[in-house]
């Protein structure tokens, strides 16, 4: 990464909506507005949700969001073809997965990065698989690894960290897991406690309407990485449309990045005082004390991983792999525990009868309680 350049990510995601023609589209906007780096989304339902999660609510009706993901599904050729037109454009292509085989296809076509988004960062099997994939190859050949903070206490953070110790090519992003975050949540000053905690590049990614106000303090902070969606438009059909930036706003942003980047870090935080106001830049630097932000408290352990049950499961069954799923909890079901205990419940007996999509607790299992 160059030593003076932030990098800035265009988060495309599944804005394509399984269009070819689209998603080349929204990487020219992309390349056109000045993005380094244009980002996808690798999804296959089955990694992600269990059928049973619940419902969302879309412009054409009410859907299953399991059906919803089941949509967005495309071939490692989508993927292939948008890698090579993305270098095609002079930029880099990235892409996040979101459980093994995606992981594992992804790394077959090496990307210029690989990106855990928020919700995977405790998807302990994805990771350990990544970081295997990794250190099969020389240090010199390893694709960089980009991490995503949102929707986690210190302590996830850590444990991420440990699984890809043996790895140097890492960054990490500060984000709020909330669409969309309120920019004074953001306590941006957290960019560089990580960067001095991890000894590693760090940045943001902004989940915030507003398109200047948390890069540009960002910019101020010392981030390497800035992360941002765009769309061709709020009012289209993606997921995350209504908090991406169209490609104008999107350029608007890059420009202010630019111009902030090049300034002396006092002089940088004394301009944007200006253009934003003092107490807003204050409120959106934080006090640098990693917290879950207000606005996804109520999505730590729904919207990050944990343990469920694929099928209905008797009193007495053994846990076999095919039995369990590292799922998001999302919206009806129960939580689960943590990813990290996934080998240690292979094996186990089943305690009492269990529903489909269910969240697996100790107490559905002959040892009862947790390990710890």
């Amino acid at each position: 990464m160059n030593d003076t350049k932030v990098l800035i990510i265009a988060e495309i995601g599944t804005s394509h909506g399984g269009s070819l023609d689209k998603a080349k589209r929204l990487a020219d906007v992309a390349a056109e507005a000045g993005a380094d780096c244009i980002k996808f989304q690798w999804v296959y339902a089955d990694e992600i949700l269990h059928p049973n999660t619940g419902y969302v609510n879309l412009p054409g009706g009410k859907i299953r969001l399991y059906d919803r993901f089941k949509e967005l599904e495309m071939p490692p050729s989508f993927f292939e073809t948008m890698r090579n037109y993305v270098r095609s454009l002079g930029k880099s292509f990235m892409c996040s997965p979101f459980g093994i085989r995606s992981a594992e296809e992804l790394f077959a076509l090496q990307p210029d990065y690989i990106k855990v988004a928020s919700p995977e960062l405790n998807h302990f099997p994805m990771l350990k698989k990544l970081c295997a994939l990794e250190t099969s190859l020389s240090e010199k050949k390893q694709i960089p690894l980009v991490l995503s903070s949102g929707v986690s206490k210190m302590e996830d953070i850590k444990k991420a960290f440990e699984v890809f110790k043996p790895l140097k090519k890492l960054s990490l992003l500060h984000c709020i897991t909330s669409y969309p975050a309120p920019p004074e949540e953001y306590n941006l000053s957290l960019i560089s406690l990580y960067a001095k905690k991890f000894g590693i590049d760090t940045g943001v990614s902004d989940h915030s309407l507003d398109p200047r106000i948390v890069p540009v303090m960002a910019a101020v902070c010392g981030a390497r990485l800035i992360e941002k969606h765009i769309t061709l438009s709020r009012t289209t059909g993606g997921l995350d449309d209504p908090v991406a930036l169209p490609p104008d706003l999107f350029s608007d942003m890059v420009q202010s990045v630019r111009r902030y980047e090049k300034m002396p870090p006092e002089k940088a935080l004394e301009e944007a005082q200006t253009e934003f106001g003092e107490e807003l830049c204050q409120k959106v630097i934080g006090n640098g004390v990693k917290e879950l932000a207000p606005s996804e408290k109520a999505n730590y352990g729904r919207t990050n991983r944990s343990i469920h049950f694929m099928h209905d499961m008797k009193k007495g069954d053994v846990i076999r792999e095919k039995d369990i799923g590292v799922l998001r909890t999302e919206k009806e079901l129960s939580v689960g525990i943590s990813p990290e205990y996934y080998e240690r419940v292979i094996g186990l007996k089943i305690s009492k009868n269990v529903k489909a999509g269910e969240g697996l607790q100790w107490i559905h299992t002959e040892r009862g309680v947790s390990p710890l």
